[in-house]
């Protein structure tokens, strides 16, 4: 299990891949998010916010969106793909928000890197009686053969759907037992475009040079080598969305 101070290096290290982060990573279903909140969640709070991912598909759904992130350089990304969204700087432990203030509080890709008790009384906190806690994930199909080599090659760390996989985000009081929902879609790459998600991956940043090349000299590898890839000019990566959604008493 990594360390709270690992956990942190890596999740300020986007800040350095922000643009290549917001220009390669998927968005989510509209389905999914439609699920995640209610319809009459007005105020939501999107922490690990990022590039806004998240963000925007909430704001086009006409809710009224604060987005926290650690690092600013993610949010100043943010500002500018979406508009008008206020935006902290601010962690899943620490929300800049006063108590009962929101609707709903949503984690994208994100809540694997709070201290789980902790975020989870601070989600608590700043929800108002009968809010959500929302956690969302994209995770990469390994049940399928050249994406669990892809994974393989990029040396993928937890973001991959397998069988059997413990999908428990672990959350802790005062909310209870989840709802749980799966949407399974593809997302549409260039090869350019899958070499930049393996560039936006929060590890590959902390690489040292040599390791990013032998990395990227991998997925090249698969990509030329693969008969289901090889050739090809448009790349549809399977996902499996799993979303999660706890009541606050």
């Amino acid at each position: 299990m990594q360390s709270r101070e690992t956990k942190l290096e890596h999740a300020r290290s986007f800040g350095g891949v922000a643009d290549v982060y917001e220009a390669s990573r998927p968005g989510y279903p509209v389905d999914a998010v439609a699920w995640l909140v209610r319809p009459e969640q007005s105020h939501v709070v999107d922490v690990g916010a990022g590039t806004g991912k998240l963000t925007r598909a909430l704001v086009a759904a006409g809710r009224e969106v604060v987005a926290v992130d650690p690092s600013a350089q993610m949010l100043e990304v943010l500002r500018n793909t979406v508009p008008g969204v206020e935006t902290l700087v601010g962690t899943g432990e620490r929300m800049p928000l006063p108590d009962e203030s929101v609707d709903a509080v949503t984690f994208a890709q994100a809540w694997h890197w709070v201290d789980a008790p902790i975020a989870s009384a601070e989600a608590g906190r700043v929800l108002k009686p009968g809010g959500t806690l929302g956690l969302i994930w994209n995770f990469r199909d390994e049940r399928v053969d050249w994406v669990r080599e892809l994974g393989v090659a990029m040396h993928a760390d937890g973001d991959q759907y397998t069988t059997g996989m413990d999908a428990d985000p672990h959350v802790h009081a005062p909310f209870g037992e989840p709802e749980t929902a799966s949407f399974e879609w593809t997302q549409p790459f260039s090869r350019d475009g899958l070499i930049d998600l393996v560039r936006s991956r929060s590890y590959f940043a902390v690489m040292t040079a040599p390791q990013k090349e032998r990395t990227l000299q991998a997925v090249r590898d698969l990509l030329d080598g693969h008969p289901q890839l090889s050739g090809s000019n448009t790349i549809e990566l399977p996902y499996v969305t799993l979303a999660f959604r706890y009541v606050r008493p």
